[in-house]
C-alpha cells in the first residue's frame, strides 16, 4: 500500500486530463444505471481496501464541518460547540468549517479514528463513490483521485465498463 500511495499523485496527475474529460462526459450525458454501477464498484473496492492500511486522506485533507457535526463530536468529547470549533477548527475562504491542520488531530498512529461512531458527515461518506447523482460530483472525484487510492481504481474501472 505504501509505494501504491507513494505514486498515487503522479499517477492520477497523469490521468488528470482524461478523466477530467470522461467524468465532464458523465456530467453531461449521465447513462442509464450509473448510480447503480458506482455503488457496485464501490462495494466491491471496498471489500479489497483497507482505509487503516492508508489514512492518507485524514493525512492531508481535512473535511467539512457542519453544526450537526460539531454538535455531536463536541457532546461526545464532553465538550461546548463554541470551544470545540475554536480549539480544532477554523472558517475557510469560503465560509465553511474546516480543521484548522492536517493531519487531522484525531487520527492515531494506528490510522484509527479515535471519534470514528461521530465522525463528520463528510468522513462517513469519503470518497463519496457511492453517492446519488454521482455525475453532480466530477470535480470532486477527479480531485479525490489524487488522495484516495480506492478512488483512483474506481474510476479506473468505470471507464472500462462505460462506453
Amino acid at each position: 500500500m505504501d509505494d501504491d500511495l507513494e505514486k498515487l499523485p503522479q499517477r492520477a496527475a497523469e490521468k488528470y486530463a482524461e478523466n477530467r474529460r470522461f467524468l465532464s462526459k458523465l456530467k453531461k450525458r449521465p447513462p442509464k444505471g450509473l448510480d447503480q454501477l458506482m455503488q457496485e464498484l464501490h462495494t466491491a473496492e471496498f471489500e479489497r481496501t483497507d482505509c487503516l492500511e492508508c489514512g492518507n486522506c485524514c493525512r492531508t485533507t481535512g473535511p467539512l464541518f457542519t453544526q450537526g457535526d460539531i454538535g455531536r463530536i463536541a457532546a461526545h468529547l464532553r465538550m461546548k460547540p463554541g470551544a470545540f470549533a475554536e480549539r480544532y477548527l477554523r472558517v475557510d475562504e469560503d465560509g465553511d468549517q474546516v480543521l484548522q491542520q492536517v493531519p487531522c488531530p484525531f487520527l492515531g498512529e494506528d490510522n484509527f479514528c479515535h471519534i470514528y461512531e461521530v465522525r463528520p458527515r463528510a468522513c462517513r461518506e469519503y470518497p463519496h463513490t457511492d453517492r446519488r447523482k454521482f455525475h453532480q460530483i466530477g470535480s470532486l472525484t477527479l480531485k479525490n483521485t489524487a488522495i484516495c487510492p480506492a478512488a483512483f481504481r474506481i474510476v479506473e474501472e468505470m471507464k472500462k465498463r462505460l462506453p
